[in-house]
């Protein structure tokens, strides 16, 4: 690997996929973990955090909150300590505006975590962040009574003006997102009577298995959840399991590797995360899962993945979007070598992410000759199972980490190198990812 002119150089690796791994911590799950310690009253102990750019701007967040966040590198490259919440007395009113960084989980959360109390906080967040819609949090927060400043602005910057009096609200998400569905359940836990978020599909319940630790009842089902309020968090013990979603891009990188066979330990199993081994199973891939243990009520275990030679398309209906939806970009790139068309249903969300994921996945296949093209809202891939990658091949990750890692896979997997531009995106989650996955090669 070379950093030159900004791009950097991946190598194919010399050798398959071989041995057991471990992914660093899971990023939705290290968030709520922060903000909820944050939100309680006491001292919560925290360990296997996640340590990425993402995770640091919620930590960064809170302590311009008022919160006591103490959280040092372990030997294994997580974060583990205690943080002491505010609770009862609330959030003190910052200085100034807290920036998220790329981080659209902090922003959106954080919505939710101020709507309840008496401060004029503004939210803002780097050039990719101050482009992505914020209108599916404002608008159901709104109806609670949070008033956002200036009016009518659909993007970061804005000023959240947060109050005691909020109301409770049954609101009809008019899509599936755990970001969206988090931030008004946080709010309705300070609103006297029920709070109820009804979703399309089923979306991340991180946050449903994670309150009820923190001492405040939840109601779940496949597509609803709700808080009745007014309720208390209290502060307790969070261990976070493996990143499914980091864990995904070794899985795939086996899958293509010929002689290549990984076990990835320590994953989150949550069934709303593993979408990405029932679609690597569909396309014929060798996966296995084995539950090991549970951390609170999120269960963990391993992930198996060995080469598959005769890899086939297939298509994922829109239900089941929401459970892959950050895996997309790498699971096209499994699609590209597959015989057959792989179509992916109702994939609009990815035009709102980090990047336009959905343009760039077009046009990073596509630069490979492998077919692909968009109809609607729906992704179609006519995949090559004789794939050869040109040579002196060349990518931009537009700053998004998934499109980093999943165009170094191009090169990692192959039998050319082939250059990524703005590869250092990987920091926002898997900042490990190029060495972890030479080590396996080894």
């Amino acid at each position: 690997m070379s950093i030159e002119s900004a791009a950097t150089i991946i190598e194919p690796l010399r050798a398959p996929l071989r041995g057991k791994a471990t992914v660093p911590g899971d990023k939705s799950i290290s968030h709520r973990a922060v903000l909820f310690a944050a939100m309680a009253e006491g001292v919560s102990k925290l360990t296997g955090v996640l340590d990425s750019e993402d995770v640091r701007s919620s930590m960064a967040a809170v302590r311009q909150l008022g919160a006591r966040v103490e959280l040092e590198l372990q030997p294994d490259k997580s974060l583990a300590g205690v943080v002491e919440g505010w609770g009862a007395k609330g959030p003190s009113q910052p200085e100034g505006p807290i920036d998220c960084g790329n981080s659209g989980t902090t922003a959106r959360l954080l919505m939710g975590v101020l709507a309840p109390w008496d401060v004029r906080v503004e939210l803002t967040g780097d050039e990719s962040l101050v482009k992505r819609p914020m209108r599916r949090i404002t608008a159901p927060l709104m109806k609670m009574g949070v008033r956002f400043q200036p009016e009518g602005r659909e993007t970061l910057p804005l000023v959240v003006c947060g109050t005691r009096g909020l109301h409770p609200l049954v609101y009809d998400a008019p899509m599936a997102s755990a970001q969206l569905k988090t931030a008004v359940l946080l709010a309705g836990v300070y609103a006297r009577g029920t709070t109820t978020v009804n979703e399309p599909a089923p979306s991340r319940n991180h946050t449903e298995l994670m309150l009820p630790e923190f001492g405040v009842d939840t109601t779940a089902a496949d597509r609803t959840a709700s808080v009745t309020g007014p309720a208390a968090l209290k502060a307790c013990e969070v261990q976070v399991p493996g990143d499914p979603s980091s864990a995904a891009f070794l899985a795939c990188a086996a899958a293509l590797k010929p002689g290549s066979s990984v076990q990835i330990e320590n994953v989150s199993l949550n069934p709303a995360r593993i979408g990405f081994t029932r679609t690597l199973e569909r396309m014929g891939a060798c996966v296995n899962l084995r539950r090991t243990g549970s951390a609170g009520k999120e269960p963990y275990g391993t992930v198996s993945v060995d080469y598959t030679p005769n890899l086939r398309g297939c298509e994922v209906p829109a239900d089941k979007i929401a459970s892959i939806v950050d895996e997309i970009p790498v699971l096209s790139l499994v699609a590209a070598h597959a015989r057959g068309v792989t179509v992916f249903r109702e994939v609009g969300e990815l035009r709102v992410k980090e990047t336009d994921r959905l343009e760039a996945v077009v046009e990073g296949l596509s630069s490979l000759g492998v077919d692909t093209w968009v109809e609607g809202n729906d992704l179609f891939i006519e995949g090559q199972p004789d794939l050869v990658v040109p040579d002196a091949a060349s990518f931009d990750s537009k700053g998004d980490h998934r499109l980093a890692m999943t165009w170094a896979l191009v090169g990692l997997t192959g039998g050319s190198s082939v250059s990524v531009a703005n590869f250092d995106s990987v920091k926002i989650s898997y900042p490990q990812f190029l060495s972890d996955i030479e080590r396996l090669a080894r």
